[in-house]
């Protein structure tokens, strides 16, 4: 059976409009999206970080998706409270050491985990370089859940 769109969960329904607002002001004044783009990330990032906390894959943000993300760290104390709700404990920032670029299949890997607990994922974010690291030919259409 392939999942629907009405299936799917959000990031966005992770938390309340309040904060979800804020993140994506956050990303726009700080990180220059648009306003659509910084909403769109902020998704990605809250359905990414609720996967961290049960994925069986190297979990690694697209760069579009690591603007929000860094956007809410700094939202601390909701941070915290999200990462505690979600993965049972505090997610510390742990950036690649000596600030390489993303990985292709990483990304791709963690697109596909986000995918694979029923999230909505925007394959327009989840790019490296600007290859999509979301969707392949291969498995266009599958249900990821069923991974």
């Amino acid at each position: 059976m392939t999942a629907t769109a009405n299936d799917l969960r959000t990031g966005r329904a992770l938390v309340d409009s309040e904060l979800f607002d804020s993140i994506a002001e956050f990303t726009v004044t700080h990180f220059g999206y648009d306003l659509a783009k910084a909403e769109h990330a902020t998704d990605q990032a809250l359905a990414f970080l609720a996967v961290v906390g049960t994925a069986t894959v190297k979990m690694v943000p697209s760069d579009d998706v690591d603007g929000a993300l860094h956007s809410f760290i700094l939202h601390t104390a909701d941070y915290r409270e999200f990462c505690e709700r979600y993965t049972g404990r505090f997610l510390e920032h742990n950036p690649r050491p000596g600030g390489g670029g993303r990985v292709l299949e990483e990304v791709r890997a963690t697109a596909h985990a986000i995918k694979a607990e029923g999230f909505v994922v925007m394959d327009e974010l989840w790019t490296v370089n600007g290859e999509n690291a979301a969707q392949c030919d291969s498995d266009c259409g599958r249900d990821y859940r069923a991974i």
